[in-house]
Formats: C-alpha cells, structure tokens, sequence
C-alpha cells in the first residue's frame, strides 16, 4: 500500500482547541494509525507545521510531540509548496487576514469556527476561496459526536414521526477568576477582543439545526452580560464587555421552532453539558454529547398535574438508552479525515466556508436582535 504526505501549516496550535483537538487528537491520531484512509485504500499521512506568535510555545508543543518543522514566519510556511492545507484555530480577530493569506497561496483551507467577526468577512473569504479554487472547509464537530449521530439515525429513520420543537441548553460556570482560575480565557469576556458567547456558540447551534432540522428562518434572542467584572490570567481585574449568555427562538422551515439557552454563568443540573431534547408527533429523544435517550408515542405516560400531591412517577426512568449499534471515533479526527479525502479525492464536503457565513450570520442577526428587542428574519445567503 503506498503512502502519500501532505505537508499542513497549522496556525493556533498553541491554544487548548488546537492543541488538544486538532494537533494531539487529530492529525497526529490520523499519523498514529497509518494516516487518513482513502476510498481507494490508500493512506494520506499528515506533515504538520505548527505556526503562532511565540516561539517558545512552538519550540516547547514541537519538542514535546516530535514535530520537525515550525515556525512564527506565516509567510514562510505558506511559500512551500509541499504545504498543501492550511488549518487555522487561532483567536477570531487574527482569522480573516490570515485566512486571505493562505487562499492568495493557494492552499487549501480548513478553519475554526466562526470563520470571521462579521458576516462581510465571512462571506468575503468564502467567496474569496470559491474564486481561488480552493477546497475550503470549516470545523462543525459537533455533528461528528456519538450523540448528535444517533438522533441524526432516528431522524432518517422516520422515528420522531413530524418534528414539532428542539430545546437545547448549554453551558456551565465559568469562575469568575478571583478565587478560582476562569476555565475559559479572558479574551472571550471582551467585545473588543471578539469575545461573547453569542459569535461562539451561534455558529454551533447554526450548522446543527441547517444539518438536522431545516434552515432557520427566524431568530428572537437576549444576550446579557451576567457576570460584569472578572479577574484575567495575570490576576488583573477587567470589565467584561461581551455577553456571557444568551437565550435564543430559532424558527426553522416546517414550522420547527427551537429554544436554546447558551450560558457561562449555570450551574449543571443534567447529564452532559449540552443536551438538545426533540419532540416529535411520534416520539422524543434527548441527545447529548454521547448519550441519547427516547420515549415513544406508544410507551409516553399519562402524566396528570396535581401540586398538592407528591410527584410518584419517576419520569427519567421512562426513557430508554438508544444503542451504539457501533464505534465512534474523535468528532473532530473524523471531519479531518473527511477533509483529507476531499482534498485528495475530491468527496463531498459540504461543511465550507459558506456554511460557515451562515453561522456568524446567526450570531449578527441574533445580536441585532438582542440589541432592538425583536424577531428578525435570516435571509438565505
């Protein structure tokens, strides 16, 4: 079996998404195992160059994971030619130009999410990528997790019979930093610096129910700042400027309509930190990271309301587990392996940057309607 190489500038490494998802559990997870298979039976193995603003943190990742090449020189790791795909986990702000960089090379591109911090930017580089000729992806994990697959199984399986509703919550608390260090970096706190978990979590929420449910067609949203002030890395106070939760009614084609709480500042009281339940006409299903429990028409109980009394009926005993009915690998390895083959082969691969565009589309109307106090309508892009 022959064994073919291409070589990957990946930008960001050094922060914990790129670092543990993309480098560790991705691109050299797919190298551990021989490389990404093809449809052929060929392997594509994988040459990273990892590239970010501070040497020693590149010196030390390289070191420690044996990689040969870095480099803060972005210009220099585009110039090669046996550096075909570039990868990009860096902060928001820093994405577009280098992004633009990297088509203007032309490399193959796969980024993070969101793609940019408007939707000018957005549609700018998807559009940018589509005159370049370029393959593009962006990273939509999610829909690759035990969970979302196998309420993705149900729903082609006809199981939930006409979909009525979707409610998601996500989230946990997020310390505040004084007396116990924030799990998150302070960037996210900062308008000004891209933060806010409306532009982070949106573009999630978007390519999930475009995947699952339908096209949004509407979106009502609150984003609030919680929590006002929070202590940085350094121990330095700071006003937080950007939303730390946001409460959002998406109305999806069909007549769908979904409810999703995005927050920093909860308290987990549920399974998983994100869980998404579907009601249906024939069913319901409440899907998490990995697990996903269902309740048919036909086994749903007769609940009856009746304050005065103890509730008897343990209800989440009511629910069954659906099986694995197989192996799940790493969400993230497995879209990267699907963007290889896309790359090589030319699969399908419809996750790109113009779906990307209608993730941070999401996020802008959802703060405008925030910001206005009403329902606004999403335009197909």
């Amino acid at each position: 079996m022959s064994t073919d190489t291409l070589g990957v500038v990946m930008n960001g490494v050094t922060g914990r998404m790129g670092h543990r998802q993309h480098l560790v559990r991705s691109v050299l997870a797919i190298n551990q195992e021989g490389g990404a298979p093809l449809t052929n039976g060929r392997r594509v193995r994988l040459r990273p160059v990892l590239v970010g603003r501070s040497e020693a943190k590149l010196r030390d990742l390289a070191a420690r994971y044996e990689v040969a090449d870095w480099t803060t020189d972005l210009s220099r790791a585009l110039a090669d030619d046996a550096n075909v795909i570039y990868f990009d986990s860096q902060v928001t702000q820093a994405r577009v130009p280098a992004v633009t960089q990297a088509i203007e090379a032309g490399k193959h591109v796969y980024v993070e999410k969101p793609t940019a911090g408007t939707l000018d930017d957005a549609v700018i580089l998807a559009k940018s990528a589509q005159a370049a000729g370029v393959k593009n992806g962006v990273v939509q994990d999610k829909l690759f997790l035990p969970g979302l697959l196998k309420l993705k199984r149900l729903i082609d399986g006809g199981f939930f019979g006409r979909i009525l509703s979707v409610r998601g919550e996500f989230g946990y608390w997020v310390f505040e930093g004084d007396w116990q260090p924030a799990q998150r970096p302070s960037w996210n706190y900062r308008a000004e610096d891209g933060g806010g978990i409306v532009l982070d979590m949106f573009p999630h929420w978007a390519y999930i129910m475009e995947s699952l449910f339908g096209r949004i067609e509407a979106v009502t949203a609150r984003a609030v700042t919680h929590v006002p002030y929070r202590v940085d890395e350094n121990g330095e106070g700071y006003d937080a400027t950007a939303d730390d939760a946001a409460y959002g009614i998406f109305e999806l084609a069909g007549g769908i309509i979904a409810q999703i709480n995005s927050s920093w500042c909860v308290r987990v009281n549920r399974d998983e930190l994100v869980e998404f339940q579907v009601d249906g006409t024939e069913g319901s299903a409440v899907a998490g990271l990995r697990g996903c429990r269902v309740q048919h028409r036909g086994a749903t109980p007769k609940p009856v309301w009746n304050p005065d009394v103890p509730a008897t009926e343990r209800f989440r005993e009511q629910w069954l587990e659906v099986p694995d009915n197989g192996q799940f690998d790493n969400g993230f390895k497995v879209q990267w392996e699907r963007f290889i083959r896309h790359v090589v082969e030319d699969a399908p691969f419809p996750y790109d940057l113009a779906s990307g565009a209608r993730g941070v589309q999401l996020a802008e109307l959802g703060l405008r309607s925030s910001a206005e106090g009403r329902r606004v309508e999403v335009p197909q892009l």
